[in-house]
């Protein structure tokens, strides 16, 4: 189809470059917001809703045990969910033209436990 168009361009003297450009300038802006692409991170935040259950669910029942020196840091996995959610609502939803937040996701879940903390103290 590329192929057509740029010989048929070429046979009516428009310029190639102008053609290429057109051509590639304009797929992108006529994909990203497409249906399909807003129903797929619609189906993303159900899954993070899922998600968020599954994580809380461990929370409540996974205690730290004695004498463990790591632990999986649930509330940092949490919150970068929760940043997450906030990205792709925000795509969905955008507000008018408002500076966006750079943090960055913390992404290291393993926590080291200080030697001297009593059993069963979370820090």
């Amino acid at each position: 189809m590329v192929a057509s168009n740029w010989l048929r361009a070429a046979h009516r003297g428009v310029p190639p470059l102008l053609v290429t450009a057109l051509l590639v300038g304009l797929s992108p802006m006529a994909l990203a917001e497409s249906p399909t692409q807003r129903q797929e991170l619609a189906a993303a935040l159900r899954q993070l809703d899922a998600l968020e259950r599954t994580v809380g669910h461990s929370t409540a029942h996974t205690p730290i045990a004695p004498g463990e020196r790591y632990y999986f840091d649930y509330p940092r996995l949490l919150a970068d969910l929760a940043r997450v959610r906030a990205g792709i609502q925000g795509y969905l939803t955008p507000s008018r033209a408002q500076p966006r937040d750079l943090s960055e996701l913390a992404g290291d879940y393993r926590v080291e436990l200080p030697a001297s903390a009593p059993p069963g103290i979370t820090p």
